[in-house]
């Protein structure tokens, strides 16, 4: 055990924020670079070590917790990114993008504040970073066996690492120009700089694994193309599949998906482009849907510079402590106040447009903030075909079905809005899951067997393509355990870890 008093002599530290009047004026991570250093090993001495670590079930990667969590109690950071290392490929992505199901699950936060796991997790990353201790891990000997990878999230990418280091030539095709997924395109540098991707796909490239970007694969090169030159295949393509809101005036200009709208945003953080085409400078923008995406959409429409931003959510809001139905260890649906929510709350007590100089004044009529229990039940535009208001209604949920309250229909401006309602599966426009031949289950995901095998010999699923919209930590733990499936297939049996089945789900009601 770390500390046998910790969890009672120290109490819940996080990691610091920079002020949000600075953070708003530039697209850096918005915490202070390294500040958990002075405080790291107190926080990991909180950890029990208890007889049974639930944090193992709250992680579907089963994360060795307790142990990195007393290595760096003791300061032995080389052994703690070892243990971590040993069964999570990307740390640095899980420590600053996961929502830490692991928390909720911690034993300590039955009655207390839980441990501080993924700020201790990023600090294990970022420190064996500094000092040099990531290095590429290149096979012995080649197999000679050929897996070509669809895909470059994160699954696609674990799935690849694990192969390539098993002795395997990987080839990871990625249709955009750049290898990452959601990682480069979706998720805004102020959450993770992408710098974190850039040198862990170094390291990769090092190991041998080979990455092919710009390549459509069911149009530049066929589902049956892939099948004829490699050995195995294993599609990690996501769930693109983007929900629509098909209400009148949907087809207004400046009504764009999320994922239109994220990534030119990174695109010019990556110089492609000096200005996004599409922005929220001077706009009153709406964001409809509560969940993570529309968090990020939030943060990147404030530093845009927009004229107000509210985020409209068709659920209730949600309690702020674990509400009775979802008892402890399941993960909880409480009310989140993350860093982009800190900054519209500033914008809108103190009038200040991101971008501009502090004291301007934002334009009247918007910025009505969070906004819950609404539906939007049409758009209007002008003349020009531009959006220009949202009509909504409250509801309530009654029998089964969200039900409008008579009465509380209104409009609000509206010259930019973002959907950020989730994804119903993966893509099938592509033409990939014809030219492969696999099957769908009932949801629009591939169907898997329990090896994450497909309909099809050789041809493999893991991640959002097969599971669904979910977690990055199950992208990585599916992808690690797909690759061990695809090894025992190409050598008959494999000494990779396979950390979860098909069938596992997480810890939540």
């Amino acid at each position: 055990m770390a500390d046998p008093k910790g969890f009672l002599t120290t109490g819940k530290q996080l990691a610091e924020r920079r002020p949000v009047d600075v953070r708003l004026r530039d697209w850096n991570e918005v915490y202070v670079e390294r500040s958990l250093l002075p405080i790291i090993t107190k926080q990991a001495g909180r950890c029990m070590d208890c007889g049974i670590p639930f944090c193992h079930n709250g992680c579907p990667l089963g994360n060795l917790i307790p142990e990195w969590n007393d290595l760096a109690y003791r300061d032995d950071f080389t052994g703690a990114i070892e243990r971590l290392h040993a069964t999570n490929n990307f740390p640095e992505f899980t420590g600053r993008l996961c929502p830490a199901p692991c928390e909720s699950a911690c034993v300590l936060g039955i009655n207390q504040d839980a441990v501080t796991i993924k700020n201790v997790e990023v600090t294990i990353i970022d420190k064996a970073w500094d000092r040099g201790g990531v290095t590429p891990q290149i096979p012995e000997r080649l197999s000679g066996k050929t897996v070509a990878v669809v895909g470059s999230g994160p699954a696609g990418l674990a799935v690849a690492q694990q192969l390539t280091r098993a002795g395997h030539t990987v080839v990871v095709y990625e249709r955009a120009d750049r290898v990452g997924g959601l990682l480069r395109y979706g998720i805004p540098e102020f959450k993770m700089e992408k710098r974190h991707i850039n040198r862990r796909i170094e390291q990769m490239r090092a190991e041998g694994t080979r990455f092919r970007t710009g390549v459509h694969v069911g149009e530049d090169i066929t589902g049956q193309q892939l099948r004829e030159r490699f050995d195995a295949v294993v599609v990690a393509a996501g769930a693109t599949t983007a929900r629509d809101l098909p209400v009148p005036g949907r087809e207004l200009k400046g009504i764009h998906q999320a994922m239109e709208y994220l990534p030119l945003a990174n695109k010019v953080q990556e110089g492609d482009f000096v200005d996004s085409p599409i922005s929220a400078k001077g706009k009153h923008v709406i964001v409809i849907g509560g969940g993570d995406t529309g968090a990020d959409c939030l943060g990147t429409a404030l530093r845009q510079g927009a004229a107000s931003v509210t985020q409209l959510e068709i659920m209730p809001r949600p309690s702020e402590g674990r509400p009775g139905h979802q008892p402890w260890p399941t993960m909880p649906m409480t009310y989140k106040v993350t860093s982009a929510h800190e900054e519209a709350v500033f914008v809108r007590e103190t009038k200040t447009v991101g971008g501009q100089e502090e004291g301007t004044p934002a334009p009247e009529g918007g910025n009505e903030g969070r906004v819950y229990a609404v539906n939007t039940t049409h758009f209007t535009g002008d003349e020009d075909g531009n959006v220009q208001e949202l009509h909504l209604v409250e509801v309530e949920f009654k029998d089964g079905r969200f039900e409008p309250v008579p009465g509380t229909e209104r409009a609000i401006p509206a010259q930019l809005v973002t959907l950020a309602m989730g994804f119903t599966g993966t893509d099938v426009k592509n033409g990939l899951v014809e030219q492969l031949g696999v099957e769908l289950d009932a949801r629009g995901n591939v169907a898997r067997d329990g090896k994450f095998a497909t309909n099809v010999d050789g041809v493999y699923v893991c991640g959002d393509a097969g599971r669904g919209q979910s977690l990055i930590v199950w992208a990585i733990a599916e992808g690690r355990s797909a690759a061990a499936a695809v090894d025992t297939y190409l050598g008959g049996k494999t000494p990779l870890p396979a950390p979860i089945r098909p069938t596992d789900r997480p810890l939540v009601v």
